[in-house]
């Protein structure tokens, strides 16, 4: 989602002709975008503002702007350590940017939550690409306890589902051949059509099946997920339309019950194997993702098994993992009890990070000698070389005569280097 909010502020800044440059010296607006997910992605702002200041010495002072989840959280401190940025704008509020930038500001914190004035104030995206993104909902009612989401992003918002489509049919004009909907919690995504007078809802389920309907779009994905969310209208739109790619994130965050409780999540181990379970019988060539925090306050060591032997019952085509960071306000930083010590954390996030690496590697070596159809989304180091995505979302580099960007071939997958093929164009 910073992804799809970067390249839009980028199309907000081309409006009032601004262009983007590769060359920090030369640049006179400097605009970063935030994650305040967890600590050290927060801490990396505050350093890049002091780089931007260096870099900045002998020049004319540039326009320093600071957008995102930690201008959201943090405004008035970003405002108060640092008197070289002159803008900081919340993650809907980047709309102001452009008019902002062309006045005198007599205000220079925007953190209300926005959502309409955010998207029915963007331009059309003017960034041709095969793979793109479309935010199709924002913030979260979850409250897990470890999640700042709620409080930098706000409650749960849907975007209309005419805007989304809107926005997909000029994408897919553009070239684009895969359309990934993003949310913080995009499977609890509800809006409304009319049809024939009447107001009918649609869910994320439908809303894949409407965007189907494009012509030139080939591939439909979808993240990030919550497993009390996945419906069997979902399901089974997976099952029967042949544009939905076999690849769910679904994040569990821990195996043990006792952690899932602490965490607010409101499932348990059980549910989600069996949630699992219940998606594989269905569509039998689905593989998943996951998110995990290892190390979160009162994790015993029998908890921590706990989560390894969930990992063993799944088999997970590849996953995220991280040591529990604090984020300020949330209820599992206001309790600070039962803290789980550095050392331990590491070596866990160690041991996971193992099983999960070996996993990943052993779903991977199942297609090899295998043909499998890559769509070809960006040219690769080498001369001639392309890369491309299997409908797991694998990576496959391939050598061609011809641009191929936009393509998709059969590709017979030969060799695997870390986590990426290098294959053969069949067709």
């Amino acid at each position: 989602m910073n992804l799809y909010d970067s390249n839009r502020i980028l199309d907000l800044t081309k409006k009032i002709n601004y262009t983007l440059t590769e060359n920090l010296k030369e640049a006179d607006c400097y605009i970063l975008n935030t994650c305040h997910i967890r600590e050290k992605a927060t801490e990396k702002v505050y350093h890049d503002i002091g780089r931007v200041k260096k870099a900045f010495r002998n020049k004319l002072k540039p326009i320093v702007i600071v957008v995102g989840c930690v201008a959201q959280a943090e405004g008035e401190e970003i405002k108060k350590r640092n008197n070289a940025v002159d803008l900081i704008l919340g993650p809907q509020n980047f709309q102001n940017l452009a008019s902002a930038l062309q006045k005198t500001r007599t205000k220079n914190i925007y953190t209300d939550f926005l959502c309409d004035d955010k998207f029915d104030s963007l331009p059309p995206s003017s960034t041709p690409e095969v793979s793109k993104l479309i935010t199709v909902q924002e913030g979260c009612d979850k409250f897990c306890s470890f999640c700042v989401v709620p409080y930098t992003r706000g409650s749960e918002y849907s975007r209309k589902v005419e805007n989304i489509f809107q926005e997909a049919q000029h994408l897919v004009s553009q070239g684009a051949k895969e359309l990934t909907l993003l949310g913080q919690n995009v499977s609890s995504f509800k809006s409304n059509i009319f049809e024939k007078g009447e107001k009918v809802d649609v869910g994320l389920a439908s809303l894949c099946n409407i965007i189907s309907k494009l012509d030139g779009l080939e591939r439909i994905r979808y993240l990030t997920s919550h497993p009390k969310d996945i419906d069997d209208l979902l399901i089974n739109e997976h099952f029967e339309n042949e544009k939905m790619m076999p690849f769910l994130h679904l994040p569990i965050q821990s195996g043990s019950d006792k952690i899932l409780k602490k965490m607010n999540r409101n499932h348990t181990q059980k549910d989600y194997v069996e949630l699992i379970k219940k998606i594989r019988n269905k569509i039998r060539n689905i593989a998943f993702s996951s998110d995990f925090i290892v190390g979160y306050p009162g994790e015993s060591e029998k908890n921590f098994e706990e989560t390894l032997e969930l990992i063993e019952k799944v088999n997970f085509a590849s996953s995220y993992s991280f040591k529990y960071s604090p984020r300020p306000g949330t209820q599992s930083s206001i309790k600070h009890i039962d803290i789980v010590d550095e050392k331990t954390s590491t070596l866990r996030l160690k041991k996971i990070q193992s099983v999960l690496n070996t996993q990943q590697k052993e779903f991977n070596e199942s297609f090899l000698s295998k043909n499998v159809k890559v769509l070809f989304t960006t040219f690769g180091k080498k001369k001639d070389q392309y890369v491309g995505r299997t409908p797991h979302l694998q990576p496959v580099h391939v050598t061609s005569n011809e641009n191929i960007i936009g393509r998709t071939f059969d590709v017979k997958l030969e060799n695997l280097t870390s986590f990426s093929f290098h294959g053969k164009i069949l067709n």
